[in-house]
């Protein structure tokens, strides 16, 4: 499956996949700052989740998600990709598709 078969705005796996991601890495304070306080877990140096679901997701996984913080989300959001194999593991987690588009 190309990654133009992923639709993000339909999967939400990678966003509810570890309560240990997403996890800070690059971003400096006026990034971190732009993220609204509710959706970050400062002592823990990532994004609060509830359960392994990232705060910041809405909607329901392989129906239909959105990203709450979009515009302002951490550096590591920005470098998921759809299909890659971090992608592949979130999705067979919630039983998503792996292979040819349905």
């Amino acid at each position: 499956m190309t990654a133009a078969a992923f639709d993000c705005r339909t999967c939400g796996a990678c966003c509810a996949y570890s309560a240990e991601w997403p996890r800070f890495s690059t971003e400096d304070d006026a990034a971190l700052a732009a993220i609204p306080a509710g959706f970050v877990d400062e002592a823990a140096g990532r994004m609060r989740c509830e359960g392994d679901r990232c705060s910041a997701l809405a909607g329901r996984i392989g129906v239909e998600v959105a990203c709450r913080v979009y515009a302002v989300r951490p550096e590591v959001c920005h470098t998921c990709e759809p299909g890659d194999p971090e992608c592949l593991i979130a999705r067979r987690r919630f039983g998503l598709p792996l292979g040819a588009a349905p």
